[in-house]
C-alpha cells in the first residue's frame, strides 16, 4: 500500500504546541443499559443555570453516575484529547478504540485516560480483543508495568502478581549520555570512541549471548547491498526515492489505524510516537497491554505499512495466536521440545515489511547483518569510518554503529551485540525453504519456528486464530516472496549449499 502524502483519516489533531502528549481515546458503543437520552437531558438542566452558565455545583462533562449532554458529531466517532503526565517525555501516546456505529444518537460513556486507575481490574473500557483479554491488576498504574520484547507477545496480566519495572533488553541498552557522546564524536572529526553510561547495565550474561557475531551470510549481505548502491547510486538516494517523505503525525496515526482496521484489531493495541528510539519501531507488553512505539524518523510515506505489517501483523498477530496454543507457557514449549522463536520470527516479520513493496530490497536486514559482524573485531570509530562505503551520511551511520555497539562502555574495544544479525539470518533461512512452509500454518501456531510446523500440527488450536490479510492468499503470497529473492539477486542453490 502507498499512503498518499495527502491523506489523513483523523484529521482535526490538536496544535502539538498546546501539549507534550496526547491519548486519543476514540469511545465505542456504552451498554445497552444506558438511560435514555430525555431522561439525561432533564438530569443536566438543573445542574445548568437559566443563562445557559454551569452552576458552581455541576460542570460538565461529568463521570461516574453524572451523565454529559450528547455531542453533535459530522463522523462516526468522538475524538477527546487529554492531558497525560507519562513517564516517557516527548512521546506522543493513543489509544485506538472501535468507532461508534453509523447513525448511532447513544451519549457516550465517561472517558477514561490510560493511565486512570478506573482501567485496573473492573473499570470502564470495551475493547474489541477477539481472542485475549488484557487485565490491569490492582495498584499497577500505566507506564511502570513489565516491558516483554515481541516474541512474547501478548502478555496476559493475573491479578495480584509482582510485575518487574525492569524495562526490555532493547530499551535497557540505549546509553544515558548519547547525545553527549554523539556532539564529542562529531566535534572530533570521528575520532573518539564514545564512552557510554547505562541507567540498569544489563548482566554480563546477557551480553554475553550477543557478543559473538556471525559471517556465515556476508556475502549475501554485500551482494544486496551491492545491488542497491548499483541501481541508485547511494544509500540515501535510495532511501529518498522508494521510502518518500517523512510523514507528520496526523498522517502516521491515520496509517496506523487505517492498518489496524484492516487487521480487525482495532482497540487492541497502544500507540506511541517517539523520537528517542534506536530502532524503526518497537512493539513490547507495557503495563499487560501491547504497546507499539513508532519511531518518527523512520515514518515514511512508502515504508510505514510494511513496519505496520512487521509489528502488527507478524509479531503482535502471532502472539495472540500463541496464546491459544497448549504450548503457550515457557513450561509447555519446554514439554513439546519447541525450538527457539527466532530466526524465524524475526526473519518472517523482517520479509513482511518490504512483502508489498515494488522494489524490495533486504537493505536494512543486509548493512545491519554486516555492521554486526565488523563491530566485532573493530573499535567504534574504526567501524563508523567502514561502513561509509555504504552509507554516506553520518547521523545514519551513527545510528547503525551504536547499534552494533550498544550494551558496550568502552567502545575502543573490539565487541558487538549480534541481535541485528536475525533479521537476514531469519530472512534467507525462510527463503531457501520457502516452498516446504506451510505459511497460514506458521501463523496459526504462534510464536514457533518454521521446522517444527509439520510436527506440530496435529496438537494446535485453530477455531479462533487470526492470519494477517496479506497472508490470506498462499499462492500471491509466494509470488511476492520469489520476487525478493529476484530483485535481491539471491542464488537458490547457494542458499541450498549453506543451509544444506
Amino acid at each position: 500500500m502507498v499512503l498518499d502524502s495527502g491523506e489523513v483519516f483523523m484529521d482535526q489533531v490538536e496544535d502539538e504546541s498546546v501539549r507534550d502528549r496526547l491519548e486519543l481515546d476514540v469511545r465505542p458503543d456504552p451498554p445497552q443499559t444506558a438511560k435514555p437520552l430525555a431522561k439525561r437531558s432533564n438530569v443536566t438542566k438543573k445542574k445548568v443555570s437559566h443563562n445557559g452558565v454551569p452552576s458552581p455545583t455541576g460542570v460538565g462533562p461529568m463521570v461516574g453516575k453524572r451523565t454529559r449532554t450528547p455531542l453533535c458529531r459530522p463522523l462516526s466517532m468522538e475524538v477527546t484529547p487529554q492531558r497525560l503526565r507519562g513517564s516517557q517525555e516527548g512521546t506522543d501516546r493513543r489509544v485506538l478504540q472501535p468507532p461508534w456505529r453509523s447513525g448511532s444518537a447513544t451519549p457516550s460513556p465517561p472517558t477514561r485516560s490510560l493511565t486512570s486507575p478506573s482501567l485496573r481490574a473492573g473499570g470502564w473500557m470495551r475493547r474489541s480483543e477477539s481472542t485475549c483479554s488484557v487485565n490491569y491488576p490492582l495498584g499497577l498504574q500505566a507506564g511502570r508495568g513489565q516491558m516483554r520484547p515481541a516474541t512474547s507477545l501478548p502478555h496476559i496480566a493475573k491479578a495480584g502478581v509482582h510485575m518487574p519495572t525492569r524495562p526490555c533488553l532493547l530499551v535497557a541498552l540505549r546509553p544515558l549520555n548519547l547525545e553527549q557522546e554523539k556532539q564529542t564524536f562529531f566535534q572530533s572529526d570521528y575520532k573518539y570512541e564514545p564512552q557510554f553510561e547505562y541507567a540498569q547495565p544489563e548482566p554480563r550474561s546477557v551480553l554475553d549471548k550477543y557478543r559473538e557475531g556471525s559471517g556465515l551470510f556476508l556475502e549475501q549481505a554485500v551482494g544486496i547491498m551491492e545491488c542497491v548502491l548499483r541501481k541508485f547510486g547511494s544509500y540515501e538516494n535510495f532511501e529518498e526515492v522508494t521510502g518518500g517523505s517523512v510523514l507528520p503525525k496526523s498522517q502516521v496515526w491515520a496509517a496506523v489505524r487505517k492498518y489496524l482496521q484492516k487487521e480487525g484489531c482495532v482497540g487492541e493495541v497502544v500507540v506511541r510516537l517517539s523520537d528517542e528510539l534506536l530502532s524503526q519501531a518497537v512493539m513490547v507488553v507495557e503495563s499487560c497491554r501491547p504497546t507499539l512505539t513508532i519511531n518518527m524518523a523512520g515514518a515514511r510515506q512508502h515504508w510505514l505499512e510494511g513496519m505496520l505489517r512487521h509489528e502488527i501483523g507478524t509479531h503482535y498477530l502471532r502472539g495472540v495466536n500463541n496464546n491459544l496454543q497448549p504450548w503457550s507457557s515457557a513450561e509447555s514449549r519446554k514439554q513439546f521440545g519447541l525450538k527457539p522463536a527466532n530466526p524465524t520470527e524475526e526473519g518472517l516479520a523482517s520479509l513482511h515489511s518490504v512483502l508489498l513493496r515494488k522494489q524490495p530490497y533486504l537493505w536494512r536486514a543486509a548493512l545491519l547483518y554486516y555492521t554486526v559482524y565488523h563491530a566485532s573485531n573493530m573499535s567504534f570509530s574504526q567501524l563508523f569510518n567502514h561502513i561509509a562505503r555504504f552509507v554516506q551520511d553520518p547521523d545514519v551511520r551513527w545510528e547503525y554503529c551504536l547499534r552494533a555497539k550498544r550494551g558496550q562502555t568502552d567502545t575502543s574495544q573490539p565487541g558487538c551485540f549480534s541481535k541485528d544479525q536475525v533479521y537476514l539470518d531469519g530472512i534467507l533461512r525462510i527463503l531457501r525453504n520457502r516452498r516446504n512452509i506451510d505459511f497460514k500454518m506458521l501463523t496459526s501456531l504462534g510464536k514457533v519456528s518454521f521446522e517444527d510446523v509439520e510436527r506440530l500440527r496435529p496438537f494446535a488450536a485453530l477455531n479462533r486464530t487470526r492470519i494477517p490479510h496479506f497472508m490470506r492468499d498462499q499462492e500471491r503470497y509466494l509470488q511476492h516472496l520469489d520476487h525478493i529473492v529476484s530483485v535481491n539477486e539471491l542464488d537458490d542453490p547457494t542458499l541450498e549449499q549453506l543451509l544444506p
